[in-house]
Parts: C-alpha cells; sequence; structure tokens
C-alpha cells in the first residue's frame, strides 16, 4: 500500500462532531489501494473496557484518493483513535504518531478527541437548511411604486446597460410574493436595499437609510412581516468591505486629509487622497476609486458596522445577512459580527461571498454557509457538453464535497445564476434539457438551493449588465413548462427530508460518457438519481437488493428483477426513484 498517500488529522474537514452525540473521522488513501479500512476506537482512561471497533465506508473518490468514513458515537464524549487498513496479506496502522506494521499500544501516541463539547459545533440554523432560496434585484424585479421611480429610468424590459435604471422596488416584491409562493420559495435574498447612487447598490452612501427608490423602512418592516405570515424569511446585503466615494466619512476625508477624524477608516497611501491617472492612493474593491475599503479593524469602523448589522434586525426583522466580498476583511471582525447577530437573533442566518475554498470562514464562529460557486462552476461545465464524462463530473464533486465537514456541505449555498455571472439558460446554450437536468442535479444535491430571479420562467442574459434583465410578468412570454417543473423538483425536496440530510454518494459514473447514478440515503428513506447527459437512449444497471422502489415523480412502482434496478433513458433524461426503509 502507499504510504505516502495515506492521510488523516485530527483537524476540521477529517474528523469533526456532526452534533452533541456524533462525530465522524475521515481517512485518505490511494485510489483503489485498500481493500479495508477500520477505524480503532478507544477511551484513553480504559482502553480495554471501552474500545470498538468500526467498519469505514468509501464514501467519495477522486482521480487520486479513495476517501473513507467512520461515524462514533462515543459513550463519554471523548475518545482516541487510529486506523487499520488492509490490502491482500498487509496490514497497516496509521495513528498520529505515523504509519506502522504492527498496532502500536494504545492509548498513547493515538489521535484524540479530549471532549465534544456543544458549543464548539458547526451549528447553521435548522430552517436554512430547509430553505429554498429566491435571490432579487429590487431594481429589476417590479416596479410597484412609480412615484419613487428615479429620474431618466428606462423602460422596463429593455436590454439594461451597466448605468441603468428601471423602477423596481419594494412594493414590487410585496405585489409579487404570491409568485414565489406558487413556486415554493421559503426564504428571500435581496441584494442591496441601502441609499447607492449604482442600480446595484453595492456602493453604499448611507447605511441606515432605504434607498428612497426602492422606498423606505416602514416599507421593508412591511415586506419582512408579509413574507414572516408566509413563512419565507428574508436575508439582506451587506457591504461591508468597501462603500461609495460619497459616503460621508470619505467626503470628510478628501475635505479635510491628514486633519480628518476619519482618516483611519480607511487604507490610505498618502496625502492628499485622490485618483491620478486612473489609480487611487488608497485602497479600493477591485481597482474601483468610487468604492473606497473600510479599514474594519479600526475599532470605530468595526462599532459602526457592527451596530449596522443589528440596527436592521432590530429594525426590520430579518433573518439574516449575506455578505459581500466576505474573504477580503479580517476573521477577527466577522467573529465579533457573529456574536453580535446571533446575539440579537439567534437562527439568524450568515451568507459569505467567498468564491473558492472556503473552509477558513466556516469553522462555526463565522459564518454559517458561502456562496457555492465551485458547485455552480462544475455542474454548468458537466451539464452543457455530451462529450462530459460522468467519472470526471463525480470525481469534481467528490473533492468539493471533500473540503468540508458534513453538516457544513448540507448549508452550502448552491446556485446555477447570480447577479455576477451569466444565467442558466444562456450559459447551457438555451437547451432546456441540458438546463433541466441541472435544476435537478441542485435540487437532489446536498446544499441549500436559491434559485436566480426569472430563471424559473427561462430569462437569459450573458454576462454583467446582461445577466441583470427586468423580470418578465407577462405569462405569455413565460415559460410557464419550466416554472412547472422547479415547481415540481422544489415540492419534491420540501416533501423528503432525505434530499436535505441523507448521505450523498456517487453509484455510477461512467468512464467514457457522460452517465451518472447517485443516492441520498438517511434512517428513513433511500433516493436514488439516474441521470443521461448524453445524446443517445442508454440503459442503466445497478444492483439495488430490495423492492418497493417507486418513480419520485410519478408514484409509479418501479420492479427489481433479479436484484437489479434497470433503467432506460432517453438522451438528456433523468429519473428520481425512492423506496421507505
Amino acid at each position: 500500500m502507499f504510504k505516502e498517500c495515506m492521510h488523516h488529522s485530527s483537524d476540521l474537514k477529517w474528523a469533526y462532531a456532526y452534533d452533541c452525540d456524533t462525530f465522524h473521522l475521515r481517512l485518505r488513501t490511494k485510489r483503489d489501494d485498500v481493500e479495508e479500512a477500520v477505524a480503532v476506537t478507544g477511551d484513553k482512561y480504559d482502553w480495554e473496557k471501552h474500545s470498538l471497533d468500526i467498519q469505514m465506508e468509501k464514501i467519495a473518490a477522486d482521480s487520486l484518493y479513495d476517501y473513507w468514513e467512520a461515524v462514533i458515537k462515543p459513550e463519554f464524549h471523548r475518545f482516541s483513535y487510529g486506523f487499520r487498513v488492509r490490502s491482500g496479506d498487509e496490514t497497516l496502522w496509521l495513528i498520529e504518531n505515523g504509519i506502522f506494521d504492527k498496532q502500536p499500544t494504545p492509548a498513547g501516541g493515538y489521535f484524540e478527541v479530549p471532549f465534544i463539547h456543544a458549543v464548539d459545533l458547526f451549528d447553521a440554523p435548522e430552517w436554512a437548511k430547509s430553505a429554498i432560496f429566491y435571490q432579487i434585484m429590487p431594481d429589476r424585479f417590479a416596479n410597484g411604486d412609480p412615484s419613487n421611480d428615479p429620474e431618466g429610468i428606462r423602460p422596463w424590459g429593455e436590454t439594461p446597460g451597466g448605468e441603468d435604471h428601471f423602477g423596481g422596488d419594494l412594493q414590487g416584491i410585496i405585489d409579487k410574493l404570491q409568485h414565489l409562493t406558487d413556486l415554493g420559495i421559503n426564504a428571500i435574498y435581496l441584494t442591496p436595499l441601502f441609499t447607492a447612487p449604482s442600480n446595484h447598490k453595492y456602493d453604499t452612501i448611507d447605511y441606515k437609510q432605504i434607498d428612497p427608490q426602492f422606498g423606505d423602512a416602514e416599507l421593508l418592516k412591511k415586506l419582512v412581516k408579509a413574507c414572516h405570515e408566509l413563512d419565507t424569511r428574508v436575508v439582506l446585503d451587506a457591504v461591508f468591505n468597501h462603500t461609495s466615494e460619497q459616503f460621508p466619512p470619505f467626503q470628510d476625508v478628501l475635505q479635510n486629509g491628514e486633519n480628518s477624524k476619519y482618516k483611519d477608516w480607511f487604507h490610505l497611501n498618502g496625502f492628499p487622497v485622490e485618483v491620478k491617472d486612473g489609480a487611487a492612493n488608497y485602497a479600493t474593491f477591485g481597482f474601483y476609486g468610487n468604492m473606497p475599503k473600510l479599514n474594519t479593524a479600526n475599532p470605530e469602523v468595526k462599532q459602526y458596522l457592527l451596530d449596522i448589522a443589528v440596527f436592521w434586525m432590530k429594525e426590520a426583522d430579518i433573518d439574516g445577512w449575506r455578505l459581500d466580498v466576505a474573504n477580503e476583511i479580517d476573521h477577527a471582525f466577522w467573529r465579533e459580527f457573529r456574536t453580535a447577530v446571533k446575539s440579537e437573533k439567534s437562527d439568524a442566518f450568515i451568507i459569505g461571498e467567498v468564491w473558492g475554498n472556503s473552509l477558513n470562514w466556516l469553522h462555526g464562529d463565522e459564518f454559517d454557509s458561502v456562496m457555492n460557486y465551485p458547485f455552480t462552476n462544475q455542474v454548468t461545465e458537466f451539464f452543457t457538453s455530451s462529450e462530459s464524462v460522468g467519472s470526471i463530473f463525480a470525481d469534481q464533486i467528490n473533492r468539493l464535497l471533500m473540503r468540508y465537514p458534513q453538516q457544513t456541505n448540507e448549508a452550502l449555498f448552491n446556485l446555477l445564476s447570480s447577479h455576477d455571472i451569466p444565467r442558466a439558460a444562456t450559459r447551457f446554450g438555451g437547451s432546456k434539457e441540458r438546463l433541466k437536468l441541472a435544476i435537478v442535479f441542485m435540487l437532489t444535491s446536498m446544499g441549500i438551493p436559491c434559485i436566480y430571479y426569472g430563471d424559473e420562467i427561462g430569462i437569459d442574459g450573458g454576462d454583467d449588465p446582461d445577466c441583470r434583465k427586468c423580470m418578465e410578468w407577462d405569462t405569455e412570454k413565460q415559460d410557464r413548462e419550466l416554472f412547472d417543473f422547479y415547481q415540481l423538483l422544489i415540492a419534491l425536496r420540501k416533501e423528503h427530508t432525505v434530499l436535505r440530510d441523507g448521505r450523498f454518494r456517487f453509484l455510477h459514473a461512467d468512464n467514457e460518457r457522460g452517465t451518472l447514478l447517485f443516492e441520498r440515503l438517511n434512517g428513513k428513506q433511500h433516493f436514488t438519481i439516474w441521470m443521461n447527459n448524453t445524446e443517445e437512449t442508454v440503459t442503466l444497471k445497478h444492483p439495488m437488493n430490495a423492492d418497493d422502489w417507486r418513480d419520485a415523480l410519478t408514484n409509479d412502482e418501479v420492479i427489481t428483477i433479479d436484484d437489479q434496478l434497470q433503467i432506460e433513458l432517453a438522451p438528456l433524461d433523468f429519473r428520481i426513484l425512492y423506496r421507505n426503509i
């Protein structure tokens, strides 16, 4: 066996408490190198009387490695452990002190879990794990009150430019809540609402005022109250990394330079503060001189922003925050942010905008979730082409899943579109069949699905600003068949908890073509999702030594023959089967 490939450490994603009573252990080995892996566990104070060997299960694989997992419920909420791995006649033991040919005497040198403390658990709100989110850009969703339209708005539905306003507002969202309810939405994420010069509002001037073109604080409270009456949560977008250059403290710096009492609120590199030859002598978001970066390590800035977060939770009873450019703000700030927010509302949901591996923000002391763009990219890449290979896709998804503990994966914010990337309908080349496969994968995968406004009725669009088109409210121009499809899959996910908390595992991923079979499994139900991402009719088989399988969308019975399920799939088709356990 390849010792060089064996890996375990007692950090977050390899050894973690799933809940107060349950602990997960993961082990990595070379792909197809190990036949059996066992977690050897015991109590360090009395190993002889309190030891247990736990058979590990291969839960994932990628092109290089196999990943094994054991689930343990330690009798005393503490335990020590190592691993025994076997291939043929060769057996090795892996403990914290190294890899050995013979079992080291326990428990010295073994890995150790001193005690499982509830306060240390990663604890995303339960309501969020059951949510179907819907992202709205207020200016582009619905114009419910023309009297607050800014000057020079464009006619609704015209092709948007980067600086255009269209008049959407909070009243428009209130007026269209029935559309969201019909779809099955139970959580809304609104892009920024606070006063700002742009249409997107990611350049805040006044954090304590709703932009007048959207309404006012009373209208926001009315919207949140109406949503709560429909059992729908509301999450706002906060931009704490940077502001508008019109932000009053920054204007004070421009006017008073070194004498400004706000000079330490920003990252300044000289005076006078200016943009010269296209370059700012202060830190900004990207290279946008009109978006100066805040110094969140400054105690005054920190307290100002924390007060804003708590203010809107008290004022409007919102249910959480999505945090823009979250990875460019210091961890110390986010830890204090979480404490402040959770002290005000313990089940508030905190979503960070981090585009890559986000484990550093998901230890349980900062964010509950992040925008899962790596998921978006892999799903899009696979389902856009019939040349895609199932095994490569499975490798990539497994690699993403192994970045995080299970409970973290259950809370990641999965999406196919957003205001920052081209629309799903465009990325899938206008193929509704391919789009449907991606929708099925998102709504049956581990993680929280989020639908970008208009995706459910087929709105297309390329890069920003084209992806920020106005919502289409003329039903004759909406793709109602696509709406019905979203509605059907959303209802299925909401009805069956296994699609939210069940184990995810690939059972088949073809090495030459784009066919897949994966499962979701918990103690009550077993779902299998069969997918054909090719232009040919295929027949997939898999051993299933149980009867009573049914089609989840039609409830028709599916027959098991010789302990095998055999499913014929048309080109770009899928089946979802389930059985009760």
